[in-house]
């Protein structure tokens, strides 16, 4: 089984919340709440991966980033590498451009929210922002 490598991003508005995305239904780990991003293709740098999957779901561009961490997890049909990056420059207003509903959050309050196992190490590192 090969890994899939992801690009995330931890968007941070000028109000300190971060924004989540609710994933499809239909989709791997659908119904549970996510950080935004997407595959990087191969040769593309994380950060390109980042602008181009975040205008595509957010309608956003990426104007300031810094690598965050990196999570690998082996879900029993998947596996991933998650490169997760803080987003604290972006243009535009993010909005659902695949219908799926978004959040801001305090960062204490993602533990609200149910993510995918790959994600709680995003969610712990996040109350520390």
């Amino acid at each position: 089984m090969s890994r899939v490598h992801v690009a995330v991003g931890v968007i941070l508005n000028d109000a300190g919340e971060i924004l989540i995305s609710k994933r499809h239904v239909d989709s791997h780990q659908g119904g549970l709440w996510e950080f935004p991003g997407g595959k990087v293709e191969e040769g593309e740098s994380i950060e390109a991966a980042l602008d181009r999957e975040l205008h595509e779901e957010l309608g956003i561009r990426v104007t300031s980033c810094r690598a965050m961490l990196e999570v690998r997890h082996d879900y029993s049909d998947k596996q991933v590498l998650l490169d997760v990056w803080v987003i604290d420059g972006f243009s535009g207003e993010a909005n659902g451009r695949e219908g799926q509903p978004l959040r801001w959050c305090a960062p204490a309050a993602l533990v609200d929210y149910e993510f995918p196992a790959a994600n709680q190490p995003i969610v712990d590192a996040c109350l520390t922002l």
